[in-house]
């Protein structure tokens, strides 16, 4: 079940999108993690729709606030630099503190993820 198979069930979206809020930020300190090199927000919201199957269901503006979030809590930082297809782009990069959030993140995730997927497993008939 693909992020943009709820569309009649408003309990559904509103569930998504609060479990999307928490995601995001972990999402795209990985995928900046794993680049090894800057990027900027068109390229990050790429990466994601080839990889993260869903995790901005399309809403790509929605990135863009989670990066300033991001930077201004230290995590990432960020440069402009000229672009030869249009205005100015600005890069993003993880930090080392970045870093370090994203390790901790990503095993508190992989805690919740799997006290959530033992708790419904027991609850199946």
């Amino acid at each position: 079940m693909g992020a943009g198979d709820d569309i009649g069930d408003p309990q559904l979206r509103k569930f998504q999108k609060e479990l999307s809020a928490g995601t995001v930020a972990l999402v795209l300190l990985a995928v900046l993690a794993a680049s090894g090199e800057p990027m900027y927000g068109y390229q990050i919201a790429k990466t994601l729709e080839r990889s993260g199957d869903g995790v901005l269901a399309g809403k790509q503006s929605a990135l863009y606030p989670v990066l300033r979030n991001l930077q201004a809590a230290g995590l990432l930082d960020s440069f402009v630099e000229p672009s030869d297809a249009g205005p100015p782009r600005r890069y993003y990069r993880i930090t080392a503190q970045g870093r370090t959030a994203l390790r901790d993140w990503a095993a508190a995730w992989r805690a919740t993820r799997d006290s959530v997927d033992s708790v419904l497993e027991g609850s199946r008939e």
